[in-house]
């Protein structure tokens, strides 16, 4: 709690910021915390879910702002009813005795509570932007003397098409406001809205190293297209306890996905916007509640789901940008729990997976899809591990001894519970139901599981070529670390040299156009006679990798 005392809060800001079991500020926090306490100017911060901002702005509004003054003092804007609910919630979470009185007002909902909370006055409003200029026009509620306006995900709300009702809002709001603005990205309309709307504004960013947390293990699978939906199986039904949010790229992708699931015997829903909002809450609240442990969305249909201990987050397709790939992680490995992070790619999807990983300064390492034999075995243990706890229960009123008692003297011991295990379970632990992944092949060539390539470079001892020479004339063209470059072997005519995935291209790049220009191409395998300069005459398949299942 050091460093939240740093910050300069309450006693009893400090106690309920303890209460709610936070230990130090995230970097979001400890940017904009001290920055809105102080008076100042407005403020523009890039950070995304699951960063702590929510806490960010709520904790400052909760010191600076008096209870119960007969108007409303701040405003939040979010894009969706389920992020205002949470943001709504955080607040009062946090306010404690304070008493602030906080009113949630979206669509979908019946005007009337939200017009009697309004009547009856609020301190802060949390609502989304169609919904709050709804208010405005029926002069139900007014914005000419609040003194925060607080717009959370503007990026999104950009998305989902609120631009001018922001702008709206903006306009209406008293103009001696001061105004935060979240949005994880900064594209040109909402950069134009800032400069408009607000004034003597500072810029906080979160960086992305900081956004991607150590919490997070990150595992991504090479599967061929057609086998994606076979390898998600395999992995729900390794897990002890799967309670996690699957990606999809869009509504008829989850839709497929969800019925496809159903027909393997497993409880998924979908989220997507051509789901009625009051069947979105229904769905969310079971899985809230963890009745539903299984939920397939889209990007967008997912915001607002903000649940601390979910145990997977899967992009069963590839995300378009990085932003929405931290966006989708940062949903697990929260609140001090570990969470798995896993990203199924096509063999052409590699590049973009690297791009990803070096963008984010994170390792997402590359593991092997579970052995059906594998999945069933550890099925047996669970089953094994149930068992000894309901016998370890006992059976006090004797519902079932004397049955029990009956059988053993009819049949041997181990030909009943093998009968009770087949009748429970043969159809869960048939092998059968699992169907065969092929391990693919990436391109025209392969890549070594550990994301290194093997280049043909058209030099060699007849050129007065030897390895060391080999490795500093790549380093001085390319301006490659030779640390790098690995398995030089250099032969009369031709050489090989093995380098990082990522740098192949700028090693081939460099020799086409450089003043040292030579042939330099990567090698496409024995698909030629060993030793031809078609031929790399080695062998780079990818190397069994440790499986899914030993990462713990």
């Amino acid at each position: 709690m050091e460093k939240f005392k740093e910050l300069g809060l309450s006693e009893f800001m400090l106690a309920a910021i303890e209460a709610k079991g936070f230990t130090e500020p995230s970097p979001v926090q400890a940017a904009v915390i001290p920055t809105l306490m102080n008076d100042g100017g407005d403020i523009i911060a890039q950070a995304q879910t699951g960063t702590g901002k929510t806490a960010a702005f709520a904790i400052p509004l909760i010191e600076k702002l008096t209870p119960r003054t007969g108007k409303i003092q701040a405003l939040v804007l979010a894009p969706t009813r389920e992020l205002a609910l949470q943001v709504a919630t955080e607040i009062e979470s946090l306010s404690g005795d304070k008493k602030l009185r906080v009113l949630t007002v979206y669509g979908g909902q019946a005007y009337g509570p939200q017009l009697k909370g309004l009547r009856d006055g609020v301190d802060i409003v949390v609502g989304t932007p169609g919904r709050v200029i709804d208010h405005l026009d029926r002069g139900s509620m007014e914005l000419s003397s609040i003194s925060y306006l607080i717009i959370d995900e503007a990026d999104e709300m950009l998305n989902m098409g609120f631009a001018e009702a922001m702008e709206q809002i903006l306009a209406r709001a008293n103009p001696d406001r001061r105004t935060l603005l979240f949005s994880a990205t900064m594209p040109p309309r909402i950069a134009d809205m800032a400069r408009k709307f607000m004034k003597n504004s500072q810029h906080i960013t979160v960086k992305k190293r900081d956004i991607t947390t150590a919490l997070i293990d990150q595992i991504y699978f090479e599967v061929k297209e057609k086998d994606k939906f076979e390898a998600l199986c395999r992995i729900i039904d390794i897990e002890k306890q799967f309670y996690g949010l699957i990606f999809c790229r869009t509504k008829a992708d989850v839709d497929q996905l969800v019925r496809k699931l159903l027909e393997r015997n497993f409880v998924a829903e979908g989220l997507h916007g051509d789901v009625a909002q009051a069947q979105r809450e229904i769905i969310l609240d079971r899985f809230k509640a963890q009745k539903l442990t299984i939920l397939v969305a889209t990007d967008v249909a997912a915001r607002g789901i903000d649940i601390n201990n979910l145990s997977h987050v899967i992009n069963y397709a590839l995300p378009n940008d990085i932003d929405s790939y931290v966006h989708r992680i940062g949903r697990t490995g929260r609140a001090g729990n570990k969470g798995t992070a896993i990203t199924f790619i096509t063999p052409s999807e590699y590049r973009k997976l690297i791009f990803i990983q070096n963008k984010t300064r994170s390792e997402i390492r590359k593991a092997e899809v579970p052995d059906v034999k594998e999945v069933i075995k550890t099925k047996k243990a669970r089953i094994t591990e149930e068992i000894d706890a309901i016998v370890c229960m006992g059976d006090e009123e004797g519902r079932f001894t004397k049955w029990a008692e009956k059988l053993i003297e009819k049949y041997e011991a181990r030909d009943l519970v093998a009968a009770l295990l087949k009748q429970s379970f043969e159809e869960e632990l048939d092998e059968q139901n699992y169907g065969e992944i092929n391990v693919p092949e990436r391109g025209g060539y392969r890549v070594d599981t550990r994301g290194t390539t093997r280049l043909f470079i058209a030099v060699g001892r007849v050129d007065g070529m030897n390895p060391r020479s080999l490795v500093d004339l790549i380093r001085t063209t390319s301006n490659i670390d030779d640390r790098l470059i690995n398995d030089v072997k250099v032969l009369e005519k031709f050489s090989f040299v093995t380098v990082p995935f990522t740098e192949a291209e700028s090693v081939i790049r460099s020799f086409s156009s450089g003043k040292q220009r030579l042939l330099v191409k990567k090698d496409r395998g024995p698909n030629t006679a060993p030793g031809s300069p078609r031929s790399g005459g080695f062998d780079d398949r990818p190397k069994r990798q440790a499986s899914y299942k030993k990462k713990y």
